[in-house]
């Protein structure tokens, strides 16, 4: 191709000095560059395919916001004591929280899953865990307290496992069939998909509010739909790869290149991109496969690992989860004078509307500025919230405290909620990206339940204004921890990201693990 365009640029400069009658030619700027080329993986037809079917995998992820979200619009009538069968103080705690308990569990499990059985299948997996939980929920007795109770607490702790199962298969999914210019905003697809699930239940409880029965009911019949939205999705083509199923991969490529589906690859950049995959995975399977917890040794795989997890953890310790899971009785005890259903609402909107555009604001800003100006604003937003209930200054602005909620919303959206499962899918190396997903997800995780468990709890021992101010510090210690310690991944492969890890410093020339931009120079 290079001898071909060199041959035509001596022609052109030949018949140019004919022209001139031998006398030295002009030079014109720009004569011999090409335009430039975009690939493939990045024209229209691709990037539908890739886009539908990340929104095809992202269906069932609406679940992890629907149980986040359940507590908020049923606690009012599971513990009021109207009812035939009702919580005490204690069980509703349980009934909140039990499900981030056991979501570490579905983390785990979601690390053995991705890597036997595939992105797919573990979908499949995800769904019909949901759909019974949901009926669980749906279908509790109304006679026996006991019985009651452990219903609801089984229900909620296979829907915990759902949750921690969601947090990985779609996100990698994302990354494995993009392009690194579009993985970002592939990925996000998972983030979205939660804060719409949080929205969507929000406003069912705002509609139905003494019927957690048929609000239960509702999710399970939405979540038989997401389980047969996975039934079209091709299974990711390094997956197929790894287990030696490569006409697969070659129609999984295809595909998502835009390209028919061919057990065949004729177009030569999607060739170049099968082969550069084939030949890292080859490499990896001539050395002898470690176990995971000697991976662990390897400086690419436990700084991710440790950073990934201190996000976690700060992301819990924030309040992020509380407000969630406890919206509507944060609103009432902040002195919020709307409607508390409705304030739970547009804390679900603006969590929402905000997700969407953060694929353009993380690779606009990048995403230590993203984290560091989010966690800034939540610190503020907390300290106004807990002055709120101090100072007599504050109080005369009777619509402060539900600002400063849907601020901490916006702002937490915009960075320290959004940034940890966004990034599991980046930092961690192909050959742990299961396993090592799974246990940060399951260490968040343990975070959320220590949080939403102990809050109620929190509150009655140091007071609600105490509270904020507790959330307030640890999202101030958040922002110390992005700029000190967050890596910058933008505009960056996935194999330059392993080796910075590894040697400290960017890798220097071609990086052979994603297709790279082809221009004919």
């Amino acid at each position: 191709m290079e001898c071909k365009i060199e041959g035509q640029e001596e022609q052109l400069f030949s018949s140019h000095s004919e022209r001139t009658n031998g006398k030295h030619p002009q030079i014109v700027n720009g004569l011999n560059r090409s335009p430039k080329k975009i690939p493939l993986g990045e024209q229209p037809r691709a990037v539908r395919r890739q886009a539908f079917m990340v929104i095809l995998a992202n269906m069932g992820v609406i679940s992890t916001g629907l149980a986040l979200a359940i507590p908020t619009v049923s606690l009012r009538q599971l513990t009021s004591e109207l009812e035939p069968v009702y919580l005490n103080s204690t069980q509703a705690s349980w009934f909140a929280s039990i499900n981030t308990l056991s979501s570490p569990l579905g983390g785990l499990l979601s690390g053995l899953l991705l890597d036997k059985i595939g992105r797919k299948r573990t979908l499949y997996v995800l769904n019909l865990l949901a759909i019974t939980a949901w009926s669980l929920l749906a279908t509790p007795s109304s006679t026996s307290t006991e019985a009651f109770y452990w219903q609801l607490f089984i229900s909620r702790f296979i829907i915990g496992i759902v949750m921690g199962l969601a947090s990985a298969p779609s996100g990698v999914y994302a990354a494995e069939i993009s392009l690194p210019k579009l993985r970002g905003c592939l990925i996000l697809g998972t983030s979205i998909s939660v804060a719409l699930g949080i929205t969507i239940l929000y406003s069912i409880g705002y509609f139905i509010r003494d019927n957690f029965r048929l609000i239960a009911l509702i999710c399970c019949c939405y979540q038989i739909t997401a389980l047969l939205c996975v039934l079209p999705l091709p299974e990711s083509p390094s997956w197929l790869l790894s287990k030696k199923r490569v006409e697969e991969a070659m129609v999984s490529l295809n595909y998502f290149r835009g390209l028919d589906k061919s057990p065949r690859i004729k177009h030569p950049e999607v060739l170049e991109e099968f082969n550069i995959l084939q030949k890292s995975l080859h490499l990896r399977d001539g050395e002898r496969k470690p176990s995971f917890l000697t991976c662990l040794k390897l400086p690419e795989v436990h700084k991710p690992l440790l950073i990934l997890m201190g996000l976690f953890a700060f992301q819990q310790l924030s309040g992020i989860f509380v407000v969630i899971v406890y919206a509507v009785q944060i609103s009432s005890d902040a002195g919020v004078s709307m409607d508390p259903f409705m304030c739970a609402v547009l804390i679900g909107m603006a969590r929402l509307v905000t997700t969407c555009p953060m694929g353009y604001v993380l690779e606009k800003w990048g995403r230590r500025r993203a984290g560091i100006i989010s966690t800034f604003g939540m610190t503020v937003s907390m300290f106004l919230l807990a002055g709120h209930g101090w100072l007599e200054v504050l109080q005369s602005v009777s619509y402060l405290p539900v600002i400063a909620i849907v601020s901490f919303i916006v702002l937490s959206t915009l960075g320290l909620y959004t940034l940890p499962f966004f990034m599991i899918s980046e930092l961690f190396p192909q050959k742990v990206r299961g396993p090592a997903s799974g246990l940060t997800v399951a260490v968040g995780m343990f975070f959320a339940f220590l949080c939403i468990k102990m809050y109620p709890d929190l509150k009655s021992s140091i007071g609600l204004n105490n509270a904020f101010i507790f959330f307030g510090a640890m999202s101030f210690l958040s922002m110390t921890f992005i700029y000190w310690i967050l890596p910058e991944t933008r505009r960056r492969t996935l194999l330059e990201i392993e080796e910075r890890f590894r040697t400290g410093k960017p890798k220097k020339g071609p990086v052979e693990v994603e297709m790279q931009e082809v221009f004919v120079r």
